[in-house]
């Protein structure tokens, strides 16, 4: 027990004043004189004990009300266990207001029940205590301690959100807050309905000078049924080409869903409905095959329903169809590149061909692919333009001279992490492997027939294999040497060939395979776009800008009204767009350079909310154990409000109202002593 007072205490010495009444009560007897001394003698000794005995229990009771009486006065009171609560207190309240928070209880909404108790928590303080708010949002207006009425305010304009924050992320931001508080007395509320997916306690640390109390609200059912993610079985949209588009649903329930339906959405128009069934806490793979109609930019939504969590029962997907391949084939000045211009000749490609004498290198960016047609030499400057241009996204093939200059390419190709051409080798040999599992043969063939007829070689350079290259092999032939290889360098690919393109050297242009796999090549030449991103997760765009010397405002603007301008950095063709937690809502959204739509963006809300697993208080109690933390308690209720929880197990327990009772007692005590004990 402690006193908020003790200099009251000194009061106690008035408690000398009854005592010396006491003992130095001199009151003289009149003495009576009586015949029968024997008789006298006995009511003398009787009277004087029962006197003696009232005279002590009235000075008890005299002792015992005021000694009370200084003790309320000197305020005594039960510190918490293991607190001090004395001082100013400094109290911090996350209320999680996640997707997931959204669900019922017998309550109303878990959002409206955490907002309830956060009431009830400021209640247990008092008036001079300070607050701070904090939810997923880490909103700046948060990030600092307010008195309980702009506490209050704040905590009705708490709405839902799509941030997801993990609690080992939420902490740290308490403890600053409350740490450099000034405040004695430092505690930190967690209001939430602790989901599997951001609870990471393992992660936690002890802070000793904060407690952290948790306190969980449960929602009624657990279950649900979501879109997870998408993804197209090859990477490159094409016109008029059937397109898989590969959709994984997830079910967290205890009951099977059978023929439910799953709808696609292409630019506002319903396409390719589907229907799905799917195993109790298990996950479906559908696949809705389509072809594109148009060319450009193709804003989808894929649909489902499912009730009460509806959150996440649409998702968003962006791409673009090419209308063209921009191809360019750089040849030596008067030689022919028919073979390559055949190849692209389909109006799929934008072909171009210059001589290396002539060539513009402002416009290679503005290409896919560049087939370098037997080039003697390389120069340093293309070298340089080519690397920048492989570095940023652009594939090359590159196809040498019966008398290539070795040593320019070996001076170019390490550039790009490609291997090196060695000595020209004219023993006769042929192709003899298909590496069938890379892409660009990949389900050309319809089976893998070891007798297929492949091109024959009759000169080649040895291509050699460096350490520092992610060599993928193409084709091989007998001699065990690489007829086409692959290598990957930053965000493109480099194509080697190890023979000429002359037919002297090989029938490889002559061959049926050489069609189809520069085909492929162009095709897959084209710059990946991601189809969606995640809201509070992926905060930067990347996207292809063609620098026009000038500085160039971005828009990005979605339904309604919703039109920003959002910060943008330019590096060579790239371009990245930071969007700063600008978009809050999820859907389709259109990224535009001034007025010309450059691509399209789909945000969706992040799927860490769709799994509702919660920890019950059994679980989380054993993980704080677990883990040690030592400065947890997690707060249990039962029937009654937080606020006479905290003030019966985590408030100080103040007496001096039971000590004024306990004066009064003992000074009606000391009346009906006086009154009626004779």
């Amino acid at each position: 027990m402690k006193f908020i007072s003790p200099a009251f205490l000194y009061a106690l010495l008035a408690i000398a004043i009854p005592i010396i009444i006491h003992l130095f009560n001199f009151r003289r007897f009149k003495k009576v004189y009586f015949t029968n001394v024997r008789f006298l003698k006995e009511v003398q000794l009787e009277t004087q004990s029962k006197s003696r005995l009232k005279h002590l229990l009235v000075l008890f009771s005299r002792i015992l009300a005021l000694s009370f009486l200084v003790f309320a006065f000197a305020q005594p009171y039960i510190p918490a266990e293991g607190t001090v609560t004395r001082g100013n207190t400094a109290v911090s309240i996350y209320i999680d207001n996640s997707f997931s928070m959204d669900a019922v209880n017998r309550n109303g909404t878990l959002l409206d029940e955490a907002r309830k108790r956060a009431q009830e928590i400021t209640a247990s303080y008092k008036a001079t205590d300070r607050f701070q708010l904090i939810t997923n949002d880490l909103e700046g207006r948060h990030q600092r301690l307010v008195n309980k009425e702009e506490f209050l305010e704040l905590l009705d304009e708490v709405k839902i959100s799509p941030a997801v924050k993990k609690l080992s992320e939420v902490l740290p931001r308490q403890l600053d807050m409350l740490n450099n508080s000034g405040a004695e007395n430092k505690k930190a509320f967690w209001l939430s309905d602790f989901q599997k997916s951001i609870t990471d306690i393992d992660l936690l640390k002890n802070d000793t000078t904060v407690e952290v109390l948790p306190f969980l609200i449960s929602a009624q059912q657990s279950s649900n049924k979501w879109v997870d993610s998408c993804w197209f079985t090859t990477p490159v949209r094409q016109s008029g080409k059937t397109e898989q588009l590969n959709v994984r649903i997830k079910n967290l329930s205890s009951q099977a869903a059978e023929n439910n339906s799953v709808k696609l959405f292409i630019n506002g128009q319903q396409r390719t409905p589907a229907s799905y069934s799917i195993e109790p806490d298990g996950q479906k793979d559908v696949v809705l095959s389509f072809a594109s109609r148009e060319t450009g930019i193709q804003s989808c939504r894929i649909e489902m329903d499912d009730y009460p969590v509806t959150f996440d029962d649409k998702f968003y997907l962006s791409f673009s169809v090419a209308q063209h391949i921009p191809v360019m084939c750089i040849r030596s000045s008067g030689s022919s590149s028919a073979s390559v211009a055949s190849v692209f000749s389909d109006s799929l490609f934008r072909y171009t061909e210059s001589e290396e004498g002539k060539l513009d290198y402002s416009a290679l960016k503005s290409n896919s692919l560049i087939v370098l047609s037997e080039l003697k030499t390389i120069s340093s400057g293309l070298a340089q333009e080519l690397s920048r241009f492989v570095n940023n996204g652009g594939s090359l093939v590159v196809f040498p001279h019966p008398e290539s200059d070795l040593k320019s390419y070996a001076s170019f190709l390490p550039t790009v992490s490609a291997g090196i051409y060695e000595a020209n080798d004219t023993a006769n040999t042929k192709v003899d492997q298909i590496n069938y599992e890379q892409e660009i043969y990949k389900d050309i063939f319809e089976k893998q027939d070891p007798r297929i007829d492949l091109p024959f070689v009759s000169s080649h350079f040895r291509i050699s294999r460096s350490t520092r290259s992610g060599e993928e092999s193409l084709l091989k032939m007998q001699n065990g040497h690489v007829f086409l290889a692959r290598y990957s360098h930053g965000k493109g690919k480099v194509y080697l060939n190890a023979a000429p393109l002359q037919t002297e050297s090989s029938n490889w242009t002559r061959h049926a395979l050489f069609l189809p796999t520069l085909f492929r090549i162009a095709i897959y030449s084209q710059p990946e776009q991601k189809l969606y991103y995640v809201l509070g997760k992926d905060e930067v765009v990347e996207t292809i800008s063609e620098s026009s010397g000038t500085e160039e405002v971005y828009h990005l603007s979605g339904e309604g009204n919703f039109d920003i301008i959002p910060e943008h950095r330019t590096e060579a063709s790239r371009t990245n767009i930071f969007l700063h937690g600008q978009v809050s809502q999820a859907g389709n959204y259109l990224l535009k350079k001034g007025s010309t739509p450059v691509m399209g963006v789909s945000f969706n809300y992040d799927r860490k909310e769709s799994n509702l697993e919660c920890y019950n208080n059994e679980e989380l109690l054993g993980q704080i154990i677990e883990q040690g933390l030592s400065n947890f308690r997690l707060l249990e209720t039962g029937a009654m409000t937080l606020t006479q929880t905290l003030s019966d197990s985590f408030q100080d327990k103040k007496l001096w109202k039971w000590c004024i009772l306990l004066a009064l007692l003992f000074l009606l005590t000391e009346v009906l002593l006086l009154r009626f004990m004779k």
